[in-house]
């Protein structure tokens, strides 16, 4: 008598297959929503980086003794910001033939920074130096 060769897998095998493909799967899975879930945060850390350099540099034209309080729209996100002395302003009047033309402090500056017109995305803190002219040059004939 001879025994039938079954050709084929059987059910045990076809499940243990199923099981080794699914957790291969779930492990490529994993993978995959763990390397956007990095790139979500270096986009974000790219975006906030790139942004407080707009901001530095925008409140370098910012003199914050004719202007200690205000705001701006700097394209996708706002800027708000207040200064607040240091000390007295200085007024140089006695120094050297005429004197100091202009009168200047340092000032520390709290700015906030918001996206979305409402959600608040950081802060940062500089300190800047205003100025304002307080007399003209004389001349000597």
């Amino acid at each position: 008598m001879r025994l039938a060769h079954h050709r084929g897998f059987t059910l045990i095998e076809a499940i243990v297959a199923l099981v080794i493909i699914s957790g291969a799967g779930m492990a490529l899975f994993s993978w995959i929503n763990e390397s956007i879930v990095a790139l979500r945060r270096v986009e974000e850390a790219n975006a906030r980086n790139a942004a407080q350099a707009n901001v530095l540099e925008y409140m370098q034209s910012i003199n914050p003794m004719q202007k200690p309080d205000g705001d701006a729209d700097l394209g996708g996100y706002r800027i708000s910001w207040h200064a607040d002395v240091i000390g007295a302003p200085v007024d140089p009047g006695g120094m050297g033939l005429n004197g100091g033309l202009y009168q200047y402090g340092l000032y520390d500056m709290q700015i906030k920074v918001t996206r979305d017109r409402a959600e608040r995305w950081f802060d940062l803190r500089m300190r800047l130096v205003g100025f304002r002219k307080v007399r003209e040059q004389v001349l000597p004939l």
